[in-house]
């Protein structure tokens, strides 16, 4: 049952992905039926099966890629042909040879196996003719063409939102973390909660990867896309703020397990700390603001949190100095001091600003 539960997807293709891959090998297969007077014009219809993909620079790379294939595919089918004919053996050796050819010229794995899957066939249900083989590299020319301009022209995809919506929930996860924070520096906590609250902090690392792995799709689909030139400055904007928001992870992790390992109920009784908590609070407060000094705008959908402390105004203060710390807090409170320092400084931009 595994085996065949690695058969399906986690999700269903957009229908309209379907269609627009449907429309491209019908409109190959008639082009070059109209264009070369091909009845079956098979190496048409599967360029265009694979060129269309989820972003046109992916079409465009797929295209390449097939055309390549195709070439050197046919290229050594029609050699050995003239040499060999096409016995059983020879369409082994081909085999062979085509794939040796794409390793020594270090090719792309979608050209390296489309080489023999081309010479197989040339060979099998082709002709050892000059006029064949050139009609083939047409017939798949045509097909990647087809592919590219239907994937472009029919509604090409603009993958934007999902990375605005990662980058979002990012941005409230690091504030909630800052939160949790202020919390247990506020309110004594047990074990548990702290190692709760250490899960939370390690937790954004995979959305940072993720945040990251939705923007370089966005930027993907952008590439070549005619709609692509309004959502350039909203992926740049994302990603600015991406980079600002990587570094209040690190801090962030970096806090919550200097407070597990050194917590200390009494730590709530310490007016040094009871700053050290409403700073935080304030950095919270301010992270989610971040997307507004960048240009941007929470997404719609990313996850709820609590209200600010103030409205749509920043809230931190001057960094926190301390004179003479408590000799039973001073390791965590030196800690804790340096990195809100350092989130600070990211948050309003800079130690200058």
């Amino acid at each position: 049952m595994r085996q065949l539960a690695s058969l399906r997807a986690s999700a269903r293709s957009p229908l309209l992905q379907v269609l627009k891959t449907s429309v491209a090998a019908v409109s190959a297969w008639l082009l070059s039926n109209l264009l070369l007077q091909q009845p079956l014009p098979i190496f048409a219809a599967i360029a265009a099966l694979l060129v269309v993909q989820p972003s046109v620079n992916q079409s465009l790379a797929k295209g390449i890629e097939r055309s390549i294939g195709v070439i050197l595919g046919v290229v050594i089918a029609y050699s050995a042909g003239l040499a060999f004919g096409n016995a059983s053996w020879v369409v082994l050796a081909v085999i062979v040879v085509s794939l040796l050819v794409a390793w020594a010229l270090k090719l792309t794995p979608g050209s390296s196996n489309q080489i023999p899957i081309s010479a197989m066939l040339v060979l099998v249900i082709g002709a050892q003719t000059p006029e064949y083989s050139i009609e083939r590299i047409l017939e798949t020319i045509i097909g990647a063409v087809a592919g590219l301009v239907i994937n472009a022209l029919i509604v090409p995809p603009v993958l934007v939102a999902p990375a605005r919506l990662a980058v979002g929930r990012l941005e409230a996860s690091v504030a909630s973390s800052l939160q949790r924070l202020s919390a247990a520096l506020r309110s004594p906590v047990d074990s548990s909660e702290l190692e709760l609250m250490m899960t939370a902090a390690r937790e954004l690392r995979p959305l940072q990867a993720k945040a990251a792995g939705e923007l370089d799709r966005a930027e993907e689909s952008l590439t070549f896309n005619p709609r692509g030139s309004r959502h350039t400055i909203t992926i740049e904007q994302d990603r600015a703020l991406l980079l600002r928001l990587s570094t209040l992870v690190t801090r962030t992790i970096g806090m919550t397990r200097a407070v597990r390992d050194n917590y200390d109920p009494a730590l709530v009784e310490d007016a040094t700390v009871s700053r050290i908590a409403l700073e935080l609070d304030r950095a919270a407060h301010d992270v989610r603001l971040m997307a507004g000094s960048v240009g941007g705008a929470r997404q719609a959908g990313a996850p709820s949190e609590p209200a600010p402390i103030t409205a749509e105004v920043p809230a931190l203060t001057a960094p926190l100095v301390i004179s003479s710390p408590n000799p039973r807090n001073w390791i965590l409170v030196g800690s804790l001091l340096e990195d809100l320092r350092r989130v600070r400084e990211e948050i309003i931009g800079g130690p200058d600003a």
